[in-house]
């Protein structure tokens, strides 16, 4: 398939929005303020959850929950979060519950290799053509978490990345979460030239094979 083709992919998961089938989800620690993948007993279920793009009337709500999984200096404000949604809606990945949101992924493409702190206010960076997509949160409702949903969301997120033809995604992430990211194959880069809210990150990235 031609990467034009297949850089069609997201725009098709934003009409034709994904209902989650129920099923059973082992727990993991996720995203915010969580310290690793460790498994809790037990399963939760996914109820015909949806997964669908962004839509402009979704910033109060992402934004709503950027503010409850991070810190001040480093949760993106409405602003930007309605700027991004403006330029690449098809690159912000909402898990919905009902009429409520319960885990989000977003982030820009770029052909620039590494995650830069200029890229979480400048939307404008973005280029739907680029060779690598960006991750700039990971978010689940801290009433929510532990039950998969960060890392369900996430997935369908690196599916679309490499339908699109791209050569990777890459993150940032505390020490912390370091291994938690390294479930799903990203591989720690080391410390991120990144100081995003002032604070040490590490670049992460999961590269495609042919």
């Amino acid at each position: 398939m031609e990467k034009a083709a297949m850089m069609r992919f997201s725009c098709i998961l934003c009409r034709n929005r994904e209902v989650v089938p129920t099923e059973n989800v082992q727990q993991g620690k996720e995203d915010g303020d969580t310290d690793g993948r460790e498994l809790a007993a037990g399963s939760v279920l996914l109820e015909n959850m949806e997964i669908r793009c962004a839509e402009p009337q979704d910033v109060d709500a992402i934004a709503s929950l950027e503010a409850a999984c991070f810190p001040r200096a480093e949760a993106a404000t409405r602003e930007a979060i309605a700027q991004r949604v403006r330029t690449y809606p098809n690159h912000f990945f909402l898990l919905w519950d009902g009429n409520r949101l319960v885990s989000f992924v977003n982030g820009l493409v770029t052909d620039q290799p590494d995650l830069t702190d200029e890229m979480y206010e400048n939307a404008a960076m973005h280029c739907e053509d680029g060779a690598w997509q960006m991750i700039f949160g990971v978010d689940t409702d801290p009433a929510r978490r532990r039950q998969g949903l960060a890392g369900r969301v996430l997935e369908r997120f690196i599916d679309a990345a490499r339908a699109e033809g791209r050569q990777g995604v890459v993150l940032t992430c505390k020490e912390r979460l370091i291994h938690y990211y390294a479930a799903f194959g990203f591989v720690d880069e080391g410390v991120s030239g990144s100081t995003h809210g002032n604070v040490v990150w590490h670049q992460m990235r999961l590269t495609f094979g042919c």
